[in-house]
Formats: structure tokens, C-alpha cells, sequence
């Protein structure tokens, strides 16, 4: 189950850690993510959004707010990355393309 929260300073990591449903907690890419096993997670979910009145979200807008969090460094960095990664493959298949032309040559 993945959070974007404002304070995660309120995050009891103890007792989620003692909670017997939670397999793994851990904070990434701003957003503070609860390991709960498959068949459980829709579950503890819907509990949870009646329970604190948060509201439902994506994983785009999850992953959106969770960006906006980010310092102008960080954001900065992931930009780079959603331009480049997608154009990698390109740029290793020309090079080996080019490794193989000046072999043969």
C-alpha cells in the first residue's frame, strides 16, 4: 500500500513493524510504502480509507504528488531520466549496429 503523506513524521514505524499483516515497510520516491501480502491489501485498503478519510488516489496521481515533493535537484534528475530512458535502447542497438559495420568493413 503506497501513502504520500504530508507529515511522515506521524508514521508509527514500531507498530506497523509488530503488526503481524505487514511484511515490510520503507519510505521511496516520497511516498512511504506498506508491504502487505496480495490477498489482504484490498482489504486493509478499504479499511484504512474509511477509517482516516483519506482520500483514493491512483498510482499516477500517488506517483504525481509524490514528485511535486521532490527538491528542483530531484526533479531535475527524474526528468533527465524519463527523457533518456525511453530513447536507450536506440542509442545501444546504433552502437552495436556501428560496432558491427566498421568489423565488417
Amino acid at each position: 500500500m503506497r501513502l504520500v503523506l504530508k507529515d511522515e513524521s506521524k508514521v508509527d514505524k514500531e507498530a506497523l513493524s509488530n503488526n503481524a499483516l505487514v511484511k515490510g515497510q520503507f519510505k521511496a520516491d516520497h511516498q512511504y510504502q506498506i508491504v502487505i501480502g496480495p490477498g489482504t491489501v484490498d482489504e486493509v485498503y478499504k479499511q484504512f480509507i474509511d477509517e482516516t478519510g483519506a482520500q483514493e488516489a491512483s498510482k499516477d496521481e500517488a506517483k504525481k504528488a509524490a514528485a511535486q515533493k521532490g527538491n528542483p535537484v530531484q526533479r531535475l534528475i527524474k526528468l533527465l531520466g524519463d527523457i533518456f530512458i525511453p530513447i536507450l535502447p536506440a542509442i545501444v542497438t546504433a552502437g552495436l549496429l556501428m560496432g558491427i559495420n566498421n568489423y565488417l568493413q
